[in-house]
């Protein structure tokens, strides 16, 4: 797994599943995407389908059919295209501050990931809008509270186009029309079927847990480099991590933690110096490769799930192809709770990374565990607060978080008259574990500041060469603190590096790849 995927300018779909670093560079970064040959043939294959459905008038439900409870209530021919249109615009009742463009990308390209398997019976020539408007930066405002698993949001975007809604052309908040002309690009009519592939499955609940499931695992993974300087700054013994006691324990994870700390503060001045000043230190310390080898098993099985979903058929009803024919079947997989469980499990284990994180810059700031200044402040203590108050945002974010960690997916309401007296409510899972990481990076963004303090009133020892190659990274933009200052600046600087991954390419310069 790389890191971060700014380095990937172009990702095709067709024959080869996209990966999740390839998604994140088309949704956050503005890779090019394009189709291959075997992507249009397949699409167009099952619309063939879909079309000869609708000239025989099978009983199809989204098709010929009402859409909804009223699933037996036969639509004309003539009316299909009224039905998608009717679709869509009552459908877009997200309510709300809108998803960030990042999000929105990340739901256009599962659209066209997932509907382009072929077994939708949706229109290239939609799909094709899509893809020219996600390379072209138009992206539809989508209001982003009021989903129990998929269709308010997703019709928001289907607006666009139909030449309603409203779109973002760069800093610009246009009508949809507007947007598109902006482009070169037409209003579509919706065909049959395509209001209802393209507001329902599992679409937005996989984009947000893909984006999720990438900037957790790059925050757990920097959350073992901060530890690796918490634990130099705090004069800890880095025994706890020989890699005989974590043999007696049948957890990889553990081990691989484990190895990445010794990787981390091999040849620590500071660490030889210290390492027999305690018999053993408190469990934020200690216990680093237990309690972050835990929360990344959860993760990396949160995340093995989630790519699953992003490679599968989320739309009900499946079109799918039985020789020359074909039949359409109705069923269920538009459900999203293998998403929302595994969303719920990431938001607890970044909890527990968060709540570790948290222990150790408390520890760094309390003079009595620390051995340092109060507050790691150089000057008149007291009179200067230094990093009181940044250990406060920390707690409360983890206080936050914890908020967060109460499960989404547990939940019900009945929709639809009864007809849907199931929901997922994965929306809302998926939608705390992305913004669960940015809290998470926060908490680990504040770690890093108070054990790079910390590092330099050790001076003159040295940490490890890892610490000191992402020490001085940090100081480039977060200088030493003599006296007050305001750290909001400081805080987000550094946050920006642990969210990009620059703060694991440093360390990472210097000791090679670490375990994930």
């Amino acid at each position: 797994m790389s890191v971060a995927a700014p380095e990937i300018s172009a990702v095709t779909l067709g024959e080869e599943a996209i990966t999740v670093e390839q998604f994140v560079a088309v949704a956050r970064h503005g890779a090019r995407l394009e189709f291959d040959a075997t992507y249009v043939d397949r699409v167009r294959k099952s619309r063939a389908l879909v079309e000869r459905f609708l000239a025989e008038n099978r009983l199809v439900y989204g098709v010929t059919t009402g859409f909804g409870d009223n699933v037996t209530e036969v639509i004309a021919p003539a009316d299909a295209e009224r039905l998608q249109r009717n679709i869509v615009r009552s459908h877009a009742v997200s309510v709300g501050e809108p998803l960030p463009v990042e999000i929105v990308r990340a739901i256009a390209l599962m659209e066209l990931v997932g509907l382009g398997e072929g077994f939708s019976g949706i229109r290239f020539e939609t799909l094709e809008l899509i893809r020219r408007m996600l390379n072209a930066g138009v992206t539809p405002h989508v209001p982003g509270e009021g989903s129990v698993g998929y269709l308010a949001p997703e019709a928001h975007m289907a607006l666009v186009l139909l030449g309603e809604g409203r779109a973002w052309y760069g800093d610009q908040l246009l009508p949809g029309a507007e947007a598109l002309t902006r482009i070169g690009e037409r209003p579509t009519p919706l065909a049959c079927k395509e209001g209802l592939s393209l507001t329902n499955g599992t679409h937005s609940v996989t984009a947000i847990a893909v984006l999720a499931a990438h900037d957790a695992a790059v925050a757990a993974t920097t959350a073992d480099v901060a530890a690796s300087l918490s634990v130099q700054a705090l004069k800890g013994t880095v025994r706890a991590y020989d890699a005989r006691i974590q043999e007696r324990k049948r957890h990889p994870e553990q081990a691989a933690v484990a190895e990445n700390l010794r990787r981390l503060t091999e040849s620590s001045a500071i660490s030889a110096e210290f390492l027999d000043h305690r018999l053993q230190d408190g469990l934020s310390l200690r216990a680093v490769p237990q309690m972050h080898g835990g929360a990344k098993r959860a993760l990396a099985q949160a995340r093995e799930v989630i790519v699953e979903e992003l490679h599968s058929v989320g739309d009900n009803p499946v079109i799918h192809p039985e020789g020359e024919d074909g039949v359409a079947l109705s069923g269920a997989n538009c459900d999203s709770t293998y998403v929302g469980i595994q969303a719920d499990t990431m938001v607890n284990a970044m909890t527990v990374l968060a709540k570790v994180s948290e222990r150790r810059t408390d520890r760094m700031v309390n003079s009595n565990f620390s051995e340092l200044p109060p507050f790691l402040v150089r000057q008149q203590p007291g009179l200067n607060s230094g990093y009181m108050i940044a250990q406060y945002t920390a707690a409360a974010l983890t206080m936050e978080l914890r908020g967060m960690a109460v499960p989404a997916s547990a939940d019900n309401v009945t929709t639809s008259a009864n007809q849907e007296d199931a929901v997922s409510n994965a929306y809302l899972a998926a939608l705390k574990a992305y913004r669960a990481t940015r809290k998470l990076a926060y908490v680990i963004a504040i770690e890093l500041m108070c054990a790079t303090q910390a590092l330099d009133l050790l001076a003159p020892l040295s940490p490890s060469p890892a610490a000191e190659a992402l020490r001085a990274r940090i100081r480039e933009t977060v200088p030493t603190v003599d006296e007050d200052r305001v750290f909001h600046t400081d805080i987000e600087h550094i946050a920006e590096l642990v969210r990009s991954g620059e703060a694991l390419r440093v360390v990472e310069g210097v000791v090679g790849a670490l375990h994930r």
